[in-house]
């Protein structure tokens, strides 16, 4: 089997990329995808990255998806492993990919009936309990991925020497966040014309995304901090074209959507030095990545926040992880476990 290795580097032969390129491999891959991230209803925004990801697979010829989504929280990861079994348990598939750790042990519940990819977003690795418990599923599964290198490097010990650790992001919705002309996003959320807006690309209430520096940079600069707090998804990129520049303060990140998405938008950006953003953000004039400084970041906020209109060349950068391109990426991993 082709080496997966956590540079995100996969190797294939020759025949592979001919035939994968003319649309003729040469048979179809049925996926069953395990997971608690994915939207409702109710939670519109919940897990819209995994939905992108699997939207993006089912346009690729030769893949076949089904999705298990249950409820998270709790102890719902058994709860669901039970409807898992009654619902698939006699299905054939050829491979089974979880998202998130506790959805990785909910699809253990099917067996070893087909290999079983996991990728590890952030949160799952990090949590004091659910951490030591997706470690241990990276043993056990045929392949763990995350959602990027750093985040198995940190989190995974052996990542790409002693282990095959995969890098699958999910991507970037290059439809959905594209630039919108400022006045015309802020006249859709009813904001002021004129105002001095940054934005926090996240839910003030998570710890780890540290609203409070955030703040503390809004009031510096004398600035208004828009937030994604009760914020419909098909908004959010109103949101980004509507401010000056997006803010991302974050103490870790799996990877980092939000400092892409800005991106994709042309619209400044200043992140901490975690996840994608110290490459996402490298060499794109009127950017950022750096660990959290007041001072530094205020004086690039204040710029930005002075200037009539302030855009970066930042969509081709973006573009470089968009969704239908790392669909095809984990669709080639697919192809690689059943050969």
């Amino acid at each position: 089997m082709t080496s997966l290795v956590v540079s995100g580097r996969l190797r294939w032969s020759a025949r592979w990329r001919y035939e994968t390129r003319r649309g003729c491999y040469k048979r179809r891959v049925r996926v069953l995808v395990v997971t608690s991230l994915y939207p409702t209803a109710e939670h519109p925004d919940r897990g819209r990255f995994v939905a992108d990801q699997v939207e993006s697979l089912r346009r690729i010829a030769g893949v076949d998806v089904a999705v298990f989504r249950f409820e998270p929280g709790g102890a719902g990861f058994v709860t669901a492993a039970r409807a898992l079994r009654r619902a698939h348990g006699r299905d054939h598939f050829d491979v089974v990919h979880a998202h998130h750790g506790l959805g990785g042990w909910t699809a253990r519940a099917l067996g070893r009936k087909a290999p079983l990819v996991v990728t590890f977003h952030g949160t799952d690795l990090e949590h004091p309990i659910v951490g030591r418990m997706s470690q241990a599923l990276a043993r056990a599964a045929a392949l763990p991925a995350t959602v990027s290198a750093n985040l198995a490097r940190r989190r995974l010990p052996g990542a790409g020497r002693a282990r095959r650790v995969a890098v699958l992001p999910t991507g970037l919705d290059l439809d959905r966040f594209r630039p919108i002309p400022r006045p015309e996003a802020r006249a859709a959320l009813d904001l002021e014309p004129d105002g001095r807006y940054l934005l926090f690309p996240s839910d003030p209430a998570r710890p780890e995304k540290r609203y409070d520096r955030a703040s503390a940079l809004a009031r510096a600069v004398d600035a208004q901090l828009l937030a994604y707090e009760h914020v419909d998804p098909d908004r959010v990129p109103l949101y980004v074209n509507a401010a000056s520049a997006v803010v991302v303060t974050s103490e870790r990140e799996g990877f980092g959507l939000a400092a892409l998405e800005a991106l994709a938008c042309n619209v400044p950006v200043l992140a901490t030095n975690v996840g994608i953003a110290p490459l996402a953000l490298a060499g794109v004039d009127g950017t950022l990545s750096a660990p959290f400084d007041i001072a530094i970041w205020s004086d690039l906020a204040q710029k930005l926040l002075n200037a009539p209109d302030p855009r970066v060349s930042g969509r081709t950068r973006a573009s470089l992880w968009g969704r239908d391109r790392m669909a095809s990426r984990v669709f080639q991993a697919y192809v690689d476990l059943t050969k």
